[in-house]
């Protein structure tokens, strides 16, 4: 299949169900990948630790 046949074929389906697309785009958006956290350095640990610790110390002092 060539490339312009592919292209004929999402053009077609784009015209069928314009809002699938857009919808798609919007829940990969906000759900992003939380496993992508996982597979992170040891920096990009460091940094979440500390924005959580500094999370729980801050929502402590605003509750009292």
């Amino acid at each position: 299949m060539s490339q312009d046949e592919q292209d004929k074929i999402k053009n077609k389906e784009r015209q069928k169900n314009p809002m699938g697309n857009l919808a798609d785009a919007v829940n990969h958006s906000m759900v992003g990948d939380p496993g992508a956290l996982a597979r992170g350095g040891c920096l990009t640990k460091i940094l979440i630790l500390i924005i959580i610790i500094a999370g729980f110390f801050i929502l402590s002092h605003c509750s009292s």
